[in-house]
């Protein structure tokens, strides 16, 4: 039987975990990357990408979830594109991404390298940037729970991150862990101040709203810098 995109495969054992947040499976020879799953996972999955080496698939039912998960401390892990690993421990995330580089210089580059060290951990596992910057949109992303809301309830204007593969959709954030406070503060005051003094959002599609972005820079000496970045609004 020819395989083909759509092709659901179940009791899927994962394996180890690859880039960009996908993790590694095999069925029948076949090399398979699935997003949102952590090695040792048992899921039915179906693949929503197919090549000649690999295919690409998402979880439908998890079967038995792996010992080595954690429960994610961000509510918008899953949406947003950022911290794609934080149902795994960290300690785990750190024998793994060494093997991805162990792997990589071995096995893609032909590269013979001594034994690694232990990669050293950082001393802090969140609040460690010291940049972030946030996107203003005038239609932003809405949740499956959003999208069932009344029309008249909805709010459209988002201050957050883009959604992962989606140029004109932004995740509204409540509270990102990335980086010390105040900067959740500057970043939820300066969208209630914009909403209450009618100040237009960017809307990416269009090219149109004064509001585009805010960056906000932290110094281990508790200093700040707040840069809004705004357009012409005709």
């Amino acid at each position: 039987m020819r395989r083909r995109t759509g092709q659901i495969y179940e009791d899927v054992e994962i394996t180890n975990i690859a880039a960009e947040g996908k993790a590694l499976a095999r069925v029948d020879e076949m090399v398979i990357f699935v997003k949102g799953v952590v090695p040792g996972d048992i899921v039915d999955i179906k693949v929503v990408k197919r090549s000649k080496k690999f295919c690409e698939a998402v979880p439908l039912t998890f079967k038995k979830y792996s010992a080595e998960r954690a429960v994610p401390v961000c509510q918008h892990f899953g949406t947003c594109g950022g911290c794609v690993w934080q149902m795994l421990p960290y300690d785990k995330q750190l024998i793994y991404k060494q093997q991805q580089v162990a792997d990589a210089l071995t096995h893609i580059a032909k590269v013979e390298i001594p034994e690694i060290s232990p990669i050293l951990p950082s001393e802090k596992e969140y609040y460690y940037r010291n940049k972030l910057e946030y996107t203003f949109a005038s239609q932003r992303w809405l949740t499956a729970e959003e999208m069932d809301t009344p029309d008249d309830q909805k709010q459209l204007q988002g201050l957050g991150f883009h959604i992962p593969g989606r140029f004109d959709k932004v995740l509204d954030i409540q509270r990102c862990h990335l980086q010390d406070d105040p900067s959740n503060d500057i970043r939820l005051e300066a969208k209630r101040f914009a909403i209450e003094n009618n100040l237009s959002f960017f809307d990416l599609k269009e090219q149109v709203g004064f509001l585009r972005n805010i960056i906000i820079r932290s110094t281990l000496k508790g200093e700040l810098m707040v840069i809004l970045v705004v357009s012409n609004d005709d």
